[in-house]
């Protein structure tokens, strides 16, 4: 079993279907007042390049929450290629934590702090993946009927959270159809990994550029923002190239019983409409809300029987 938690193709369908059945245990404890102090005494250190609400705050308040510690660490503090190199802070803070959260702008990164840490490294997010969000959208979706049985829309930019769910549908068998502007699609390795992942699981995986053709008849329509932390030099452009793959409610149209997602923040009037946002079928808060009980069960998994 995989100590880390960089990406999820590195663990089976049934090791991450027991964290999800973990997570949906732990929400329906925590509805009840039920805290389970798996992690006492246990402490994560979080090192963020990027700014982050969900991310921080899920990860403190459930470390808290099952009688652990967090700490954040913040990338001028740290100095990782100034002051010291990756693999000696990731050296270092094995010697004094039970498990590091790196939320990093280049992939490659959060891999060598996972080479070169002897505790578990989670992926907090990168430029290429963001796992933990796509365990919480499959919570989400799999509170709303079976799991295996969803047919999920993504529609805009083929980014990080795009070629997370690529993993997540690939092993748990389900189908998902991504719209994205040619030149925009999800990364080439990601996607081969994920088809020969769904070619083993019955996955169904396809790729266009019509939006329309993707949200027909999906029971989850899915959307993230067109211009990603880092891009902001580009936004205009952006705003050219996804004009046609905004989630709207003419869009919606075509799937009127589909629930609408979005991993947040949302440029709202760019990639999704107030309307849509707001109104009866969107469940982003749901997901946001998903977050913390999903990462609680990642981190069960990885802290709780260390040493």
């Amino acid at each position: 079993m995989p100590k880390d938690f960089v990406s999820l193709a590195d663990w089976s369908r049934d090791e991450l279907a027991k964290m999800l059945a973990r997570a949906a245990e732990l929400k329906q404890l925590d509805a009840r007042g039920v805290r389970p102090q798996t992690l006492e005494g246990r402490t994560l250190a979080m090192f963020f390049e990027k700014p982050s609400l969900r991310t921080h705050v899920t990860f403190e308040a459930g470390m808290t929450q099952l009688g652990g510690h967090a700490l954040l660490l913040l990338p001028e503090q740290v100095g990782i290629g100034t002051r010291e190199t990756a693999a000696d802070v990731a050296r270092n803070l094995s010697r004094w934590v039970d498990g590091i959260v790196a939320r990093t702008f280049r992939h490659e990164l959060v891999e060598e702090l996972a080479r070169e840490a002897s505790v578990p490294v989670i992926n907090g997010l990168t430029d290429r993946l963001h796992p933990c969000q796509v365990m919480a959208d499959l919570q989400t979706i799999a509170e709303r009927g079976r799991l295996e049985d969803a047919v999920i829309a993504y529609v805009g930019d083929g980014n990080n959270v795009v070629n997370s769910l690529l993993y997540g549908a690939a092993l748990f068998g389900l189908e998902l159809r991504v719209a994205t502007p040619e030149g925009h699609r999800p990364d080439d390795r990601v996607r081969k990994r994920a088809e020969e992942i769904a070619a083993r699981s019955g996955a169904r995986l396809s790729f266009t550029s019509d939006p329309r053709q993707a949200v027909r008849g999906a029971g989850f329509v899915y959307t993230d923002v067109w211009t990603s932390m880092g891009q902001e030099a580009e936004r205009e452009l952006r705003r050219r190239v996804f004009a046609g793959y905004q989630v709207n409610a003419e869009l919606l149209a075509l799937a009127p019983d589909a629930w609408v997602m979005h991993c947040l923040p949302a440029h709202r009037g760019e990639e999704i409409t107030d309307e849509v946002l707001d109104g009866p079928r969107a469940i982003a808060l749901d997901q946001a809300e998903n977050r913390l009980h999903s990462q609680k069960a990642i981190l069960e998994q990885l802290l709780a029987h260390r040493g």
